[in-house]
């Protein structure tokens, strides 16, 4: 299915431990041009871990991640701080200043990333990202005026911003109700088609990993034991722990 796409992600080998908690044992993972991978796991097994080893919020203890064909390892600051930008990290908590209105939410990262931008080029971005997260009238408004899944979009058209290449996203449907749940599964899909991005999706819940995911991969004690499309997944799952993933979410 990949043979001739590129990969914007490879990771090699990566083991990370917290004194004697062995997070991740070994794990490879690509993830490719304007693909959606969904990492699958339980509370605590290492899935925001990752995500935090690849924007080097973290290090690794062994192997490589390589991100567009440079090892991040070998980074200096100053050239993390710009390889960064071209990740966008949306939180699972949305991660808005409160003291801010959802305007100066958005503006906040373009001003202090890129330099040179009139009022006009920054209005502009703003009211298309309002657009593409369809909360334009929220603009002037404050976080604490906004219900949880209003607080989700905005946090993702801030991450989307600075136009990154690479999205990830840290339990995007956490906390919040059915309905908007699949809101934000279709929002992460709208985003892929608009601004064109790779992006990995962690998450514990199998209704948006099915909604999202073009591949996913589930991580149980600290590998990765099967990747594939959702339902190749599930219909060859012969780990327990896969097949009772599925039972807890869809067996009630």
């Amino acid at each position: 299915m990949h043979n001739d796409q590129e990969k914007v992600v490879e990771i090699r080998g990566l083991v990370k431990s917290f004194g004697d908690n062995h997070v991740l044992k070994g794990v490879d993972l690509d993830l490719y041009k304007g693909e959606n991978l969904v990492v699958l796991g339980k509370s605590g097994s290492g899935k925001s871990v990752l995500i935090k080893l690849m924007v080097s919020l973290l290090k690794q203890d062994e192997g490589t991640i390589k991100i567009f064909g440079i090892d991040t390892a070998g980074l200096n600051l100053k050239e993390l701080n710009k390889f960064r930008l071209r990740i966008g990290f949306s939180f699972q908590a949305s991660a808005l200043y409160d003291s801010m209105t959802v305007r100066e939410n958005l503006e906040f990262p373009l001003v202090r990333n890129v330099k040179n931008l009139t009022k006009k080029e920054i209005d502009k971005r703003i009211e298309e990202l309002l657009d593409a997260v369809a909360l334009p009238k929220t603009i002037n408004q404050m976080p604490s005026e906004l219900s949880g899944g209003q607080k989700k979009r905005i946090g993702i058209a801030r991450t989307l911003i600075l136009n990154p290449e690479i999205m990830l996203y840290d339990e995007p449907t956490a906390g919040l109700d059915p309905v908007t749940c699949i809101e934000i599964n279709n929002l992460i899909n709208e985003v892929r088609e608009r601004f064109k991005t790779s992006s990995i999706v962690i998450t514990h819940d199998l209704t948006c990993a099915k909604q999202t995911g073009d591949r996913m991969a589930v991580l149980i004690e600290g590998q990765f034991n099967s990747v594939g499309t959702f339902e190749k997944v599930f219909e060859e799952a012969t780990d327990q722990q896969v097949k009772s993933f599925y039972d807890y979410n869809f067996i009630k």
